[in-house]
């Protein structure tokens, strides 16, 4: 599910002050698929103006804590997406009530539902947490975690009973690492957590993803 959480959500035009997941954490990969094709829409995502990835102050802290615990084991984190502006979960939207028009990219992304079954099945949803600006999309680089990110499918459930010993701990390890540094765990998706005591909880962001030297 692209989402979690659902509240009574303000919507706001607002700017929260978010930092650059880039430049504080040394040695993590940003791939921030949105802002580049390589994606399960095939395009750059409404919202996103450059490849980085944007996240509160707080949740920050806390991911510098994960990453200094991986790098002790000589692995690090990779960034798939941080906070997303509401425009972004709109596009999404109009994706999923659009026509398949990629063979290749659904049985990529969603081999067992046709587009039209991803909404009401719940992998897109009006509001999701990400807006928020605490939640992160993201894996230990190199390890296999039995699937891919943004697979619309009970395989990316954290528990599945396809996968093998292996994966089960590599998804397993990140789950734990992110608990250990006050991150709640999505258990629909392997690759999401929002900050337990994130500070903007009941808020949900349209400001554009952009390099904050700009």
């Amino acid at each position: 599910m692209i989402g979690a959480k659902m509240v009574e959500p303000t919507r706001t035009e607002a700017n929260p002050n978010l930092v650059d997941l880039g430049a504080r954490l040394p040695g993590a990969i940003i791939e921030a698929s949105y802002a580049g094709t390589d994606n399960f829409l095939g395009c750059v995502v409404d919202g996103y103006e450059d490849s980085v990835a944007l996240i509160s102050e707080p949740a920050a802290v806390a991911l510098q804590g994960v990453q200094a615990e991986l790098q002790a084991m000589r692995l690090t984190l990779r960034i798939f997406d941080a906070y997303r502006p509401q425009r972004a979960v709109d596009h999404f939207k109009r994706w999923a009530s659009s026509v398949e028009d990629d063979p290749e990219r659904k049985a990529r992304y969603h081999p067992n539902l046709e587009r039209s079954q991803i909404i009401p099945e719940g992998y897109i949803v009006e509001r999701s947490s990400h807006s928020r600006g605490s939640t992160v999309d993201l894996t230990i680089d190199g390890l296999d975690m039995g699937g891919i990110f943004d697979l619309f499918d009970p395989r990316s459930n954290t528990v599945h009973p396809d996968l093998n010993q292996q994966q089960q701990a590599n998804r397993l390890l990140l789950k734990t690492l992110m608990a250990r540094h006050g991150f709640q765990h999505f258990p629909l998706e392997w690759w999401h957590f929002t900050l337990a005591n994130e500070p903007w909880p009941d808020q949900y962001f349209d400001v554009p993803v952009r390099a904050l030297s700009r």
